[in-house]
């Protein structure tokens, strides 16, 4: 069974469940009914983050246009460009055993694409959810809702995985930002050049 997060809550993720290491973090959202003409076009991403919280270099910021890291650990399973049908918009496979040993959080996000010239925020989305699950046996093990706190933002940092020790843990965060993908990326590091 799930646990279910609410904003701030953290929780184990691999203490509890014994040899785990292959995990899948699906994201989601609806579209609300909207004026516009323009197609919503969702991206999840994953920043793998050192110490200082920011990435070592651009190859760590996992995203449509760098699907994989170089360590084999984070791969991206592709751009979903309309987030039309049930469950997962996008997903993003991890394998704990493969994280380099100086990244300490893993970072998941959501961005509209274009969102400022499309007019477009995540007001206008719903029942947005992150959730992990066992890549193995397909057992989901965290859900994170939203819920629809944001009425101006166009980029949300959803839940991070982290070290404790030996263990990782899942923090669900459901912190906003404006200014899309660019401020994601100033952040946490990201080269924009």
């Amino acid at each position: 069974m799930a646990i279910s997060l609410s904003k701030g809550q953290k929780v184990d993720l691999t203490k509890g469940n014994p040899g785990l290491t292959k995990i899948m973090v699906g994201l989601g959202w609806d579209v609300n009914r909207y004026d516009g003409t323009a197609q919503f076009d969702l991206d999840a991403a994953a920043f793998l983050l050192g110490e200082t919280g920011t990435v070592g270099s651009d190859a760590d910021f996992i995203f449509y246009n760098n699907l994989s890291h170089s360590s084999g650990s984070v791969l991206h399973m592709g751009d979903n460009l309309t987030g039309e049908g049930d469950g997962d918009d996008e997903q993003i496979k991890v394998d704990l055993g493969l994280v380099p040993q100086n990244i300490n959080r893993i970072a998941f996000t959501v961005t509209i694409h274009d969102a400022v010239q499309r007019l477009q925020n995540f007001g206008q989305v719903s029942n947005a959810y992150i959730r992990v699950f066992n890549e193995v046996t397909g057992e989901e093990l965290i859900r994170y809702d939203l819920g629809e706190d944001f009425s101006i933002e166009t980029a949300l940092v959803v839940g991070e995985l982290y070290r404790h020790g030996a263990e990782w843990k899942f923090n669900a965060i459901g912190s906003g930002f404006q200014g899309g993908l660019g401020s994601l990326c100033q952040n946490f590091g990201v080269n924009l050049a």
